[in-house]
């Protein structure tokens, strides 16, 4: 855990938490085929599906490439705006802009994007996303851009806007990202560029988690300022029963910003299944949370209803619809909050 006195000077740019309000949402139509078994055709139903339930809520923006386009826009309701923007791949958490206010400005950064360590080529037009979705935007939404010479994906971090972030050692810290950087080093630039005074570094994503090499927003969520909700394993037999739980007693040992315990919360069950591709996992933690809406990816599990009133719990005032896109979406290596970037209102 580091803490960050904040600098004096101008105002200082913060990322909104999730939960904060939405101007839209932008999500990316899938492109990648080989990662879909085949059949992307299912991959495109559950983004539409997605992007269907999210523009009851507020607008949702979606980026296709230009031959895919014409698909989306039949696949999608009229709430849902197509854009053809060329991608390499259709996880906008991770590859899109991250956005943040100062004094009533937003602005969008374009951190470096290196298809997850360089497992997945080309993703020339995906490192490019950021850039290209900030020049059509900013006319329209009166957004600021600036680059930031660091890798970072959208889905290695969560924040909760009172100057909390969390993340896990095992991505940020992984050789294929920014190996000439220090805990130190980017702990700095999480401050500078996130607003951010306090950083909890919890040891593990999920073992099965190999594409992102092990991001937070599979483990671990905050559902209000220094309010952490967690992802368990109440299954013994399984690898990440004793991860999810040193993730659990990092998370309670820590302080927050204002130096105090963080509150802490598990949901206890963390379904798999059986892919053409082999076991996937599907966390409930990675959820999407909008405009009046939490959406959460299930995939039959006798155990949905439970969980899914669980997460109801933390956010009292907003509808709880868990959505049976996650075994598709695990197939091609994410889930419900990897296909979701928010756009905040201007704060």
């Amino acid at each position: 855990m580091s803490v960050f006195e904040p600098a004096g000077g101008p105002p200082r740019q913060v990322m909104p938490a999730e939960f904060a309000p939405h101007e839209a949402t932008v999500m990316c139509w899938p492109t990648r085929e080989e990662i879909w078994a085949g059949d992307v055709a299912a991959a495109e139903r559950a983004h539409a599906d997605v992007a269907s339930a999210i523009a009851r809520f507020e607008p949702v923006i979606m980026i296709a490439c230009p031959d895919a386009a014409e698909r989306a826009r039949a696949a999608c309701p009229a709430g849902v705006e197509v854009v053809e923007i060329p991608i390499d791949d259709s996880w906008a958490r991770d590859t899109g802009p991250i956005w943040v206010g100062a004094g009533g400005r937003r602005i969008a950064l374009d951190f470096v994007f290196n298809g997850w360590g360089g497992k997945f080529v080309p993703h020339d037009d995906d490192a490019a996303l950021a850039s290209r979705v900030t020049g059509l935007l900013a006319p329209r939404l009166g957004h600021e851009a600036r680059r930031v010479d660091m890798v970072l994906e959208g889905g290695s971090v969560t924040v909760d806007g009172a100057g909390n972030l969390a993340t896990t050692m095992q991505c940020l810290l992984h050789p294929t990202r920014n190996p000439a950087m220090s805990m130190v080093d980017i702990e700095i630039t999480l401050a500078r560029e996130l607003g951010v005074d306090a950083v909890l570094w919890l040891p593990h994503g999920l073992v099965l988690d190999h594409d992102t090499d092990g991001h937070v927003d599979n483990v671990a969520a905050f559902t209000a300022p220094y309010s952490l909700l967690l992802q368990g394993c109440d299954d013994p037999a399984e690898d990440d029963h004793v991860r999810m739980r040193v993730n659990e007693q990092v998370a309670r040992a820590a302080v927050s910003a204002e130096g105090s315990p963080f509150s802490v919360d598990v949901v206890p069950v963390l379904p798999f299944v059986d892919t053409p591709l082999g076991r996937r996992v599907v966390p409930y933690l990675n959820f999407y949370v909008g405009n009046g809406f939490v959406l959460v990816p299930v995939c039959g599990h006798g155990a949905d209803d439970e969980m899914l009133a669980l997460i109801g719990e933390q956010f009292p005032r907003r509808e709880v619809i868990g959505l049976d896109v996650g075994a598709t979406l695990a197939l091609g290596g994410g889930g419900i909050h990897c296909i979701t970037q928010q756009i905040p209102t201007v704060v």
